[in-house]
């Protein structure tokens, strides 16, 4: 995927869905993966000609778990004019203390999510961006599916009224293998996730079962990405 192919998929979420409007500042979370940095690259050229002017400042959630060689993204941050923070936090810490068995996905995302909304209200900001894609959009609905029992994913976009915050999601229309060709084709300086849970979770478990649907179904995970957007999921139009 090219950077203008990039430009022209999110631009294109934006308007479908209304993410941005006129003078909005929005957070970037960067966990220094691909997506994420690719989300970097996507606002970062949107603000310069989408017609609705907004600002960004990006934002890294340091869990604990251990060394982030940051370098890269601070580099790549000072080549896009985006302003760029290290949020120190003693989530890690929490975990080990509060989960005793199996993983701790669902409070760690829960309580760095937290983190960040508390940093952009800090900063001035009324929007947080995540990076999720398409493929993100399946795999939750998937797991929802088959450990829940209903029909939902997360909304491209979800007024937090505690928190004060909206969440955008301007990837989700986005399939991860051109992601992938982005990162290659860009050299995006990832950083590896230290969490020692990464790749043993019921979502990788979703993601690979996916892949094995679609290789046997082709243009079985387009068809459910479609599902969800005609599925009119209730809680969508609910505040969180």
């Amino acid at each position: 995927m090219t950077l203008q192919r990039l430009y022209s998929y999110t631009r294109q979420c934006v308007q479908q869905f209304d993410l941005i409007e006129e003078g909005d500042r929005i957070a970037l979370g960067i966990s220094g993966g691909k997506d994420s940095l690719a989300l970097l690259y996507a606002l970062s050229g949107l603000r310069r000609f989408y017609p609705k002017k907004f600002q960004i400042i990006a934002v890294t959630a340091d869990l604990g778990f251990g060394e982030m060689d940051l370098s890269g993204i601070r580099e790549l941050c000072r080549e896009l004019d985006v302003e760029y923070h290290v949020l120190k936090t003693e989530i890690a810490a929490i975990l080990h203390e509060k989960v005793r068995k199996g993983t701790y996905c669902a409070m760690c995302a829960k309580l760095r999510k937290g983190a960040i909304n508390n940093f952009a209200r800090e900063h001035g900001c009324n929007k947080v961006a995540y990076a999720h894609h398409q493929d993100d959009m399946i795999e939750t609905m998937m797991l929802s599916l088959m450990y829940e029992g209903q029909f939902f994913t997360f909304p491209p976009k979800v007024f937090f009224k505690e928190a004060g915050i909206t969440v955008i999601r301007p990837l989700i229309s986005i399939p991860e293998k051109e992601i992938i060709g982005f990162r290659n084709k860009y050299s995006l300086p990832c950083v590896k996730n230290p969490c020692p849970h990464d790749g043993i979770t019921r979502r990788q478990y979703v993601k690979n079962l996916l892949a094995q649907m679609n290789r046997e179904n082709h243009g079985v995970k387009t068809k459910m990405y479609n599902a969800i957007l005609k599925g009119r999921i209730y809680e969508w139009q609910d505040e969180e």
